[in-house]
């Protein structure tokens, strides 16, 4: 392809308007696709413009990477205040497996992020779920690491394991009923 059939900038027309959210919209796609956050060249490809036009909306990849990764985690369930905190807790742990499951390389991605944001959206909403518990702060940020770190080492242990079907989903329960206990006990 010559540099001159190439699509520079921002396509033209209404009917394929490039925004933040039509670019990550494409990148989660790639990325459930693929394991992996596509680069900057596969996204513009995949868009049908120039790499450079992704950085209208974004100043850098690690921008994207933030947008996608706390978009993804603000998927995950939105507790209810004042229902059974228990269930709510289970749903929102399972919610947040499912999405580490489903977009593998996430839970890497989280995790090296200098940024905060994607842990502020799961820390809002644990503490929505614990807040009948009355836990000071040292037993809730406590709590908080405990799950988080249980909860990304099962999702290790589940994306790992693609292809097994002796791990899934369901097995949370067992754990996550014990660790009410502790709570309730805090």
């Amino acid at each position: 392809m010559s540099v001159k059939d190439k699509r520079r900038g921002r396509p033209k027309g209404t009917s394929n308007q490039l925004n933040e959210q039509s670019i990550m919209d494409v990148a989660k796609a790639l990325m459930k696709e693929e394991g992996k956050i596509p680069s900057i060249r596969k996204l513009a490809a995949s868009l049908g413009v120039d790499a450079m036009a992704i950085y209208h909306y974004f100043n850098n990849k690690n921008a994207l990477l933030e947008a996608i990764t706390t978009s993804l985690i603000e998927d995950i369930y939105d507790p209810k205040v004042g229902e059974d905190w228990k269930a709510e807790l289970k749903t929102l742990c399972e919610s947040y497996i499912l999405v580490l499951h489903q977009y593998p390389g996430l839970l890497e991605i989280l995790l090296s992020m200098e940024s905060h944001g994607p842990a502020d959206v799961f820390t809002e909403r644990f503490n929505v779920v614990v807040q009948p518990l009355d836990l000071n702060a040292i037993a809730a940020t406590n709590a908080l690491s405990l799950l988080a770190d249980y909860l990304h080492g099962f999702a290790l242990a589940l994306n790992c394991n693609r292809e097994l079907q002796s791990l899934d989903i369901s097995m949370l329960k067992g754990p996550l009923d014990l660790y009410c206990v502790a709570l309730e006990n805090a």
